[in-house]
């Protein structure tokens, strides 16, 4: 199965490109941004050697379902995807925080929390939690949004402090991760599912903050099956997950956290086929329809080219 791991687009009125960790991000006349959903894959801040067929578009068309059914509760930057690994929208100049929050205690907060940590981002924890545990209230830990190598945790009052984030946009944007994950919560609900922890980021245009980038796809977010969470829980057993936690958990038990000195084990043609079914399985219970493969009889890098460039003439009218 073929895999889209590298874009070199030349599109009309094109000004940029941004290469991302999974994203290729093309600014077109400083207006739009052309925003290509690689089938590359990363963890531990590193990308992986290998691509995961049908990645990207399943990334893609996650994000577009969430976009769309949120974007009466918060303005957003989509404006059409057409091809099943692009998204086009507005450019906005994104801002160099993500906020992150979780409603359980699990991956590397828990990681933290075992290790004594009692205060995640400005935010007390309690004493006595376990693993996978609920939240009382779900909790915003924002991070840095690093070009390479690693996002830091940061608290509110040191991104406000340090002038990444005025205060009166901060709040705005605080208020729009707790309503996007409220309806991301209800969502899951509906599908069998938990939305355990999740990452929105931001922009902003002509002085209005909008939603950015991805949202509520396995690579930024965390599910459970609901069903058996809370005897799981209750026996101290690892729960039945949908999300990139398990490339993770596999890198680690092959000696992998990219740490100094740490070498990238060899990715099997088996496990990352695996990958690509766990993503489409995701896919599914998440969206609750059947995933439609796109066609990869012609080349990707081609197709996605045609498509892009038929609705770039369109807009253009």
């Amino acid at each position: 199965m073929a895999a889209l791991t590298q874009t070199e687009f030349q599109f009309p009125g094109q000004k940029s490109v941004y290469h991302g960790k999974v994203r290729d991000v093309y600014d077109i006349d400083n207006d739009l941004m052309v925003m290509v959903a690689t089938d590359r894959i990363s963890a531990f801040d590193v990308v992986l050697p290998k691509g995961i067929p049908f990645k990207g578009q399943v990334l893609n068309q996650i994000a577009a379902k969430f976009l769309d059914a949120s974007k009466s509760i918060v303005p957003n930057w989509k404006l059409a995807t057409p091809d099943p690994m692009v998204t086009v929208g507005l450019k906005c100049e994104g801002f160099r925080v993500e906020m992150i929050i979780r409603g359980y205690l699990t991956g590397s907060a828990w990681r933290e929390y075992q290790n004594g940590n009692r205060t995640l981002c400005g935010v007390t924890l309690p004493d006595g939690m376990k693993e996978n545990e609920r939240f009382p209230t779900p909790i915003i830990t924002p991070t840095t949004k690093a070009d390479e190598g690693h996002d830091e945790n940061i608290s509110k009052e040191e991104i406000i402090a340090q002038g990444l984030v005025s205060r009166e946009d901060y709040e705005v944007m605080e208020q729009y991760t707790r309503a996007l994950f409220d309806l991301g919560t209800k969502m899951a609900a509906e599908k069998g599912l938990i939305l355990v922890d999740t990452k929105y980021e931001f922009g902003k245009r002509d002085g209005k903050v909008y939603l950015i980038d991805e949202v509520h796809t396995p690579d930024s977010s965390r599910y459970f099956y609901a069903e058996g969470y809370e005897e799981k829980f209750l026996k101290g057993e690892p729960q039945r997950q949908l999300s990139k936690e398990f490339v993770r958990q596999w890198l680690i038990a092959h000696d992998f956290m990219n740490q100094p000195g740490q070498t990238m084990p060899e990715l099997t043609d088996e496990f990352v086929n695996s990958i690509s079914d766990r993503y489409i399985e995701l896919y599914e219970h998440i969206v609750g329809e059947t995933f439609t493969k796109a066609d990869d009889t012609e080349d990707i890098a081609a197709r996605i080219e045609r498509n892009v460039n038929e609705y770039l003439r369109t807009r253009k009218g």
